[in-house]
């Protein structure tokens, strides 16, 4: 259990960091919305609020976020 949240800092930390290319970022995102859980869900939140990242990864912690959102709902 206490290793879904070190992965998801780990997630979290290639995600913001502007140092590595837009595709990683991006599959650091996809990751943790595969994650499916609120830990993930409310970091994916903190993504699509973080300024420094693009508009279009902004737009994908969104997407991922609604897809956990979603997948609760139907439990």
């Amino acid at each position: 259990m206490n290793e879904r949240p070190e992965e998801l800092k780990k997630l979290s930390a290639i995600a913001t960091d502007l140092g590595f290319n837009a595709d990683l970022r991006t599959k650091a995102i996809e990751q943790m919305g595969n994650t499916n859980s609120q830990e993930a869900l409310l970091a994916l939140l903190d993504l699509a609020a973080n300024d420094q990242l693009t508009v279009r990864e902004r737009e994908l912690a969104l997407k991922q976020a609604q897809k956990i959102i979603r997948s609760t709902q139907s439990k």
